[in-house]
């Protein structure tokens, strides 16, 4: 059995043929996505984060509200960029958005991709500290989330406070039990992933990755997740990793899907750089369900993680990604045994 969600960047535009045409739409039209992929029985509902773009930005008003329409379907992230991020103002809000879902959040953090502008967190009012970079203030933000949802007291409390407190120390409120075990961190080296094992943070490996051996980006990204489980073994946590990849998959069964991804020829990885890094991108997959059956028996990396993100065209409206999910959960997860 494997976990089956969707990733949503979350994007909108005001050009015609958009079905997301404004920032309202986006955020009604990911909420109403993910109550219709409950109903088909979508095990997750994920959400991209950017910022200074046209596409979803502050998550935790999107997760409440979904955690709010829902019971049962896990809601995410993927990712957080902790650059942008301060982690004691995110706790508070994790933990409400987390208390509202019943314990159904699994958020992916990590130091995130390039942005629209040059040092946007700066503009948030986060510099990295003398010595730092970028990618070490995010993970400096991150170590300090992370400690903030054990829910541990840190904070004297004044002598005379407006209400009566607890004894000892005072934690950041509200505080849910838990949330600290479902906190992913996104990876794009070998490195990274076997640090967040070693942090107990579950795995999110994307559709991205650093070119550390120059093989296929599904046999470089399984290897990836086989070093992340090896690590976290070692580490001894209580608790069970847990990892997921991101694909861009569709089954072509209808004259509309032929329309937008029927192009024919098979696709390739691609290289391209960012940060002044090689990285190699996985290719996407587009055909009729027997051949498209075939072809994902070939995917190592899917075959190694244990949840399925599945890139959705958002901008094509609810009713047409609904229609994408349930082609994959009814004419081919079955066939490879991911149902």
């Amino acid at each position: 059995m494997k976990r089956i969600g969707f990733l949503s960047f979350g994007h909108w535009s005001p050009t015609r043929d958009s079905q997301v045409r404004t920032a309202a739409d986006v955020l009604q039209q990911s909420i109403e996505l993910a109550v219709a992929a409950e109903e088909l029985g979508v095990d997750g509902a994920y959400y991209r984060v950017h910022h200074f773009a046209r596409q979803l930005a502050s998550p935790f008003p999107l997760l409440a509200a979904v955690g709010a329409r829902t019971s049962s379907i896990e809601i995410g992230t993927g990712v957080i960029d902790m650059r942008y991020e301060n982690p004691f103002y995110m706790a508070e809000d994790a933990g409400s958005a987390d208390l509202i879902a019943g314990g159904r959040l699994q958020l992916g953090i990590s130091r995130g991709s390039p942005e629209q502008v040059v040092d946007g967190w700066k503009h948030f009012g986060y510099v990295p500290a003398e010595g730092e970079d970028g990618s070490d203030m995010a993970r400096r933000h991150a170590m300090v989330f992370l400690d903030l949802l054990r829910g541990e007291g840190f904070a004297q409390p004044h002598p005379r406070p407006m209400f009566p407190n607890p004894p000892g120390l005072l934690r950041l409120e509200p505080h849910s039990e838990g949330l600290r075990e479902r906190i992913w961190w996104g990876a794009a080296s070998n490195a990274t992933a076997q640090w967040a094992a070693e942090m107990g943070m579950h795995l999110q490996s994307s559709t991205l990755k650093w070119d550390e051996t120059g093989e296929p980006f599904h046999v470089q990204q399984a290897e990836q997740i086989r070093l992340y489980r090896k690590a976290w073994a070692e580490a001894g946590h209580d608790h069970e990793p847990r990892v997921s990849v991101s694909r861009s998959i569709f089954a072509l069964t209808n004259d509309m899907d032929r329309a937008y991804f029927g192009r024919g020829g098979k696709e390739n990885d691609q290289v391209g750089v960012i940060d002044d890094q090689r990285a190699v991108f996985g290719r996407g997959y587009a055909d009729e369900p027997d051949k498209l059956i075939e072809q994902l028996k070939g995917d190592e990396a899917i075959a190694e993680a244990d949840t399925l993100l599945l890139t959705v065209p958002n901008m094509l409206g609810v009713d047409y990604n609904a229609h994408v999910l349930d082609t994959i959960l009814t004419h081919v997860a079955p066939a490879l045994g991911w149902r």
